[in-house]
């Protein structure tokens, strides 16, 4: 599926925390010194953190939004790390009734924080619990219905809510308005991701890895950290079975053409995302439908997990009129024929 592909932002099961000692998880970062790129939300978060700690207050609520794979949830657990405090975690498609949300506020302490992954996709029942919750620290919770209806109030412990969504716009207003912070998360620059790497090499044992090799890696990760660390235990594996475990230029080329990623990033179905567009369009305008029904494929897949790398190396344009590929998109399709 078009989900789990190597080159997909989106999280996969290799990528969720598995038993052992060297799980993604335990790649990640766990305070806000050790956190790589985003540095203007790691200057607000570090303001935010040091003035709650002194007026000692609960943070800020906190809205995190952008791609997939550029560390939201990191974020949130680097949070609760500098604050001392645990974490719930949970998502907007699993709170499905006001009881739900009731069951986990009450069980949170001081300066504990509640995160909500997809918040977007709060179901509006669920979103009305939440604004005295984040404004006044309480919740209403009605028992039974009609003319037996009780309203029970229960007082909340002083909490940080943090959001996290891949899709900002969806949220209402009167949500949106309710988080002190708000913050969109961008692509990663090819120096910030080899530092990443560099963090997770040091925690996978990896020392026999060059330094172009670590440039190529990051180079193919699509600004997404997620993808970056994905890539290198393609890479080391590959290393480790066809280069006696030396992880150089050649092998990463080697390992990651065999994944079907070349030097851009762009895997199979990017390419003949671009081809078709090309050969069975002239190169465009043409709409997404109509790109669809040609390469068999779901325009919503497409429109979510194609065509935002595309757009952000200038290989596609989105007119009125309907897809485009720009001069460079040509260009780099007429040297790969």
């Amino acid at each position: 599926m078009a989900k789990d592909r190597i080159v997909s932002a989106t999280e996969q099961v290799e990528d969720a925390p598995a038993s052992g000692t060297e799980t993604p998880r335990s790649m990640r970062p766990t305070h806000l010194d050790g956190f790589t790129g985003q540095a203007a939300l790691r200057q607000r978060l570090r303001i935010a953190l040091d003035a709650a700690s002194q007026r000692n207050e609960p943070m800020e609520h906190l809205l995190l939004h952008g791609p997939p794979g550029l560390g939201k949830t990191t974020l949130a657990h680097v949070v609760a790390n500098e604050m001392e405090s645990r974490v719930f975690v949970t998502s907007g498609p699993a709170l499905t009734r006001g009881s739900d949300l009731v069951g986990t506020l009450t069980r949170m302490q001081p300066g504990d924080i509640l995160f909500i992954d997809e918040i977007h996709r709060l179901p509006v029942s669920v979103e009305e619990y939440i604004y005295p919750a984040m404004e006044d620290f309480k919740i209403d919770f009605t028992l039974d219905s009609g003319m037996h209806a009780k309203v029970v109030t229960y007082q909340l412990k002083p909490f940080t809510l943090i959001g996290a969504t891949t899709r900002a716009g969806l949220l209402t207003s009167a949500l949106r308005s309710r988080f002190g912070i708000s913050h969109r998360l961008d692509y990663y620059e090819v120096e910030e991701l080899e530092s990443i790497l560099e963090r997770a090499m040091g925690q996978m044992e990896l020392s026999a890895i060059t330094p172009d090799a670590r440039v190529r890696i990051a180079e193919r990760s699509r600004g997404t950290p997620r993808i970056c660390l994905r890539l290198l235990r393609r890479v080391r594996d590959f290393a480790q079975v066809r280069n006696a475990g030396r992880i150089d230029a050649a092998a990463v080329t080697d390992a990651l053409e065999l994944e079907g990623v070349d030097e851009l990033g762009l895997d199979a179905l990017d390419r003949a995302y671009l081809r078709t567009i090309q050969k069975i369009y002239k190169g465009g305008p043409v709409g997404l439908e109509a790109i669809a029904a040609t390469m068999g494929e779901d325009s919503g897949t497409l429109e979510d997990l194609v065509e935002p790398y595309l757009l952000q190396i200038g290989h596609l344009a989105r007119t009125r009129q309907g897809r485009q590929l720009t001069e460079a998109a040509t260009a780099w399709l007429d040297g790969q024929s």
